[in-house]
């Protein structure tokens, strides 16, 4: 018999709803769904009392789009798999990284690193400038890519990583901490968001930093370009400085033509007010913006983020940001077509010649969003245009009956008219959050990475948590746990606007919810980065929020730290491939070409937590000392390099 199921936690900002709209959730779809049908069989997806692949053939209409891949009789973490090959291993609530029997984990370019060798080196005190961590590595690296230099072999063997830094821990980035808030720290804050590209080769058989032309920052201080529908000259991005900065970079796309992209999530937390008179218009109040802000305080020193004095530099964030890694002085150019909201990452495929490209909104009870080129993108780049720029932002829409819709954020159709208060195209980029609850798309439960299956081209989206009582991705209500939702673009055309969906995994605890099917190697909660490698291997990373981490009120204590895991898609298995230190979220994977080298980002170790204590100046390693454990130091994001003892294939048999 289950234990009573946990209560969601409301103490992180992307779990609390800013959406106010009467949409119908993801959990009244399936509530609908489940009416009209039953479980058919074994599998994942039945498991949860959801969707199988049976059933989404009990219909011609369902039939003729397509389907996900069939996971009929798989059950998670059990049986034979042709694409895992390692011992999973156990659940951990240590201060280390665990890695499987046959494997090897070493850390490169922990916060403080510099971007090139002799440069000002990492202060274990937290007392370099801000003009010091202009040159060095950035804090709580996030999404990441791994470019290569050169061909064959040596592709292999140097590279360039480029990450993204997704905020800042400000107890831990100042020596005394961040209760007086000064334009320097504010100015070294800046410095720590964003992105490093930084040159990297393996050298004496072990990975490491190498001097390079490429080294860069770009971090909230950079000056960047607007392209598309908005142009930096746009009224609502008008304001006292030229545009500069990006931040809160959590995921990442990358493009055909050899780019990166970098995504705004969470930027509204950035701002706020003492002028007692200042309110939120409708559309801040949607985005989340408030007087007070997510606790930065950076517009006491700074007039930037003070939005009774900027307004319109909010504005500015929650964008896309195009970076060339192998042009270092280019500027950085935030892409408006793919639209304003809290991107949490942009998954980009190619389909009938088009870039299309898939983003997560990152907040409990908003939307997933695809983007498709209006024409082939090499047609655009040939006329020296990007393919960026021209196309059609959609928002999805699920139906009860296992089929969905891309619906069209075009101003002028449905809706997005002049009669209904939208001005133009830019107006409907700039509230894109809006745009899509007047057409009715399907509220989520913070829906985060997106992976595109290279075998079958089915997608895939992690559901973190949600509350359940405005639009859980599933039937729990609440859902402190999340899945992963999959789904089958119609024949296969990632530029169709039909699909077919169902439910890959259900996260959780059986100990918990009776629902749940997953086993001691397979146990997880809060799915986040997600990421498919050349041969068809799903890695599942968990970002359980520190609230909950290890806690049995919260029905965390059997699954512990963070983790990341593997999934063979065919038959439905998953392996825990590793386990995180205390207070850390396991985020970004990518691999060298050959795939015997994988780097992973562990962001955030020691970050205050309900199961362990929150740092201060006087212990700022009151939760973890990772990776150091320097008796003076403190812990620092770091980027883990895994490789087999016997330079195998990473994941592989």
């Amino acid at each position: 018999m289950s234990a009573q199921r946990p209560a969601f936690p409301e103490t992180d900002p992307d779990e609390i709803s800013s959406n106010p709209s009467g949409n119908r959730s993801f959990r009244e779809v399936v509530e609908t769904h489940m009416s009209r049908r039953a479980a058919l069989r074994g599998g994942t997806a039945a498991a949860a009392a959801f969707l199988s692949a049976g059933s989404l053939l009990g219909t011609g209409q369902a039939a003729a789009v397509g389907r996900p891949e069939s996971m009929a009789g798989a059950r998670p973490g059990s049986g034979k798999s042709g694409l895992l090959g390692f011992a999973p291993v156990p659940t951990s609530t240590a201060d280390t990284v665990v890695v499987p029997e046959g494997y090897e984990v070493r850390t490169l370019i922990p916060w403080g690193t510099p971007l090139r060798p002799g440069g000002p080196a990492w202060r274990k005190d937290g007392s370099n400038t801000s003009a010091e961590q202009a040159q060095q590595i950035g804090m709580h690296h996030d999404g990441m890519h791994f470019f290569p230099l050169g061909r064959g072999r040596e592709g292999n063997r140097r590279g360039l990583l480029v990450l993204n830094h997704e905020y800042v821990d400000q107890r831990l980035l100042f020596p005394d901490g961040p209760e007086e808030m000064t334009a320097d720290k504010v100015a070294k804050a800046l410095a720590a968001h964003g992105v490093s590209v930084v040159e990297i080769a393996l050298v004496d058989g072990e990975w490491q930093v190498v001097d390079s032309r490429y080294a860069r920052k770009v971090t909230g201080s950079t000056p960047v370009e607007f392209s598309g529908p908005v142009p930096a000259d746009h009224p609502k991005l008008r304001a006292a400085d030229p545009p500069a900065g990006t931040l809160n970079n959590c995921s990442h796309g990358v493009t055909p033509w050899g780019t990166y992209l970098t995504c705004e999530e969470n930027w509204n937390g950035y701002f706020g007010t003492e002028d007692p008179s200042w309110r939120p218009t409708e559309e801040q109040a949607r985005y989340g913006v408030s007087a007070t802000g997510a606790g930065y305080r950076w517009h006491l020193a700074d007039p930037r983020f003070d939005l009774a004095v900027n307004g319109n530099e909010p504005n500015r964030f929650g964008w896309i940001v195009e970076i060339d890694p192998k042009k270092p002085h280019s500027t950085p150019v935030k892409r408006t077509a793919l639209g304003r909201f809290k991107h949490e990452g942009m998954t980009l495929t190619e389909s009938r010649g088009r870039i299309v490209g898939y983003s997560g909104d990152d907040q409990n009870g908003d939307y997933l969003y695809k983007f498709v080129g209006d024409a082939p993108w090499r047609t655009h780049r040939a006329r020296g245009r990007s393919p960026l720029d021209h196309g059609t932002l959609y928002v999805a829409r699920f139906e009860d009956d296992g089929t969905g819709s891309w619906l069209p954020l075009v101003f002028g159709q449905g809706p997005l008219t002049a009669e209904n208060g939208w001005e133009d195209q830019a107006d409907v980029l700039l509230r894109t959050r809006q745009a899509a609850d007047a057409l009715g798309a399907t509220r989520m439960d913070r829906p985060e990475w997106v992976a595109v299956n290279p075998k079958n081209r089915d997608v895939y989206c992690t559901l973190t948590n949600g509350a359940g009582w405005d639009g859980a991705v599933n039937p729990r209500k609440p859902n402190p746990y999340g899945h992963i939702v999959r789904w089958a673009e119609k024949n296969r055309d990632h530029t169709a606007t039909m699909f077919t969906w169902d439910i890959f995994v259900l996260a959780g605890d059986p100990a918990y919810d009776g629902q749940v099917t997953l086993t001691d190697s397979s146990i997880f909660g809060s799915p986040d980065g997600l990421w498919f490698d050349a041969d068809a291997r799903l890695w599942i990373q968990t970002d359980v929020s520190n609230s909950s981490q290890t806690l049995a009120e919260r029905g965390y204590d059997n699954i512990g730290n963070n983790a990341m895991l593997a999934a063979d898609p065919r038959t439905g298995e998953i392996r825990r491939f590793l386990t995180g230190p205390r207070g850390s979220e396991i985020t970004g994977v990518i691999t060298t070409p050959d795939q015997r080298t994988m780097f992973v980002n562990v962001q955030h170790p020691g970050e205050s937590s309900a199961a362990w204590g929150t740092p201060s100046p006087q212990n700022p390693r009151a939760v973890s000392n990772w990776p150091d454990f320097d008796p003076e130091g403190r812990p620092r994001s770091a980027t883990l390099v895994i490789r087999r003892t016997d330079g195998g294939v990473i994941g592989a048999p």
